[in-house]
């Protein structure tokens, strides 16, 4: 592959892996459908690690204080926040991956079609907007509850379908639960961070240490420390709305694109 495909590619996984606006199906579009650019799984693999990278390091403190309120409650038995949630991502990432891994094994290549993958842009955009827009944010961070976290961490599964987003499908399901957004974006990164490892650890096998994927590391890494910021940053204020809006152009672009040609 070419380096500017590496650069691209690597932007594209940076903003759309931490936005709930599918990076399977964005890498799909743009490597696939749109442009015929052949990208090795090997590089797939760089481009995930880079955003696992943008997610560790940004969340370093929080995963630090997540291991610690861990270690509080198992040999001190001291309830605190930081122990309850760690163990609410064990018990939710633990069935969420063992289910997706059988699902992407199964369906996902099955699924890679751009008129699937435009569909699933439009549906969960209404989705998210709808929901987003109506639900209450009476749950915070601190106060979400076992079953919240339960069902927002299952819902990673739908991320098999490429278009859908691991994080649009948490975000929607979070926000139909009525915890506020800028706490489901949080907890979102944080129970991504497990299955994004897994992904790459069962990928490892695949590596091919090229430059082309050294950039795409270092690239998707950048765009993701960048892209978490201003997420959080703009979940202060703003809604999801912007993101809903873009899926459902994106999605009505692949149909237009398929059909034209």
């Amino acid at each position: 592959m070419e380096m500017y495909q590496a650069i691209i590619l690597g932007i594209v996984q940076g903003l759309t892996e931490l936005l709930p606006i599918s990076s399977s199906g964005h890498l799909y579009l743009i490597s696939d459908f749109f442009f015929n650019w052949n990208i090795p799984d090997a590089f797939d693999i760089a481009l995930h690690f880079g955003t696992l990278l943008a997610i560790c390091i940004f969340f370093f403190k929080d995963w630090l204080n997540l291991f610690k309120g861990a270690y509080e409650k198992i040999v001190h038995k001291k309830d605190n926040v930081d122990g309850k949630i760690f163990f609410y991502l064990v018990i939710g990432t633990i069935p969420a991956g063992i289910i997706g891994l059988i699902f992407d094994k199964c369906l996902e290549d099955k699924l890679r079609h751009p008129l699937i993958v435009g569909t699933a842009l439009i549906i969960m955009g209404i989705l998210l907007y709808l929901v987003d827009k109506k639900s209450k944010s009476d749950t915070d961070y601190e106060n979400m509850s076992l079953k919240q976290s339960f069902l927002i961490a299952i819902s990673q599964v739908l991320a098999f379908i490429p278009g859908v987003s691991r994080s649009g499908a948490t975000i929607t399901v979070g926000r139909s639960l009525g915890v506020d957004r800028e706490s489901v974006a949080k907890y979102t990164f944080l129970l991504s961070t497990p299955m994004i490892f897994a992904a790459v650890i069962l990928k490892l096998g695949v590596f091919e240490l090229t430059k082309e994927f050294f950039i795409g590391v270092f690239t998707s890494f950048i765009v993701g420390i960048f892209v978490i910021k201003f997420l959080m940053d703009f979940l202060k204020k703003g809604s999801f709305k912007i993101f809903a809006v873009y899926r459902v152009l994106i999605g009505l672009l692949v149909y237009v694109v398929y059909f034209v040609r």
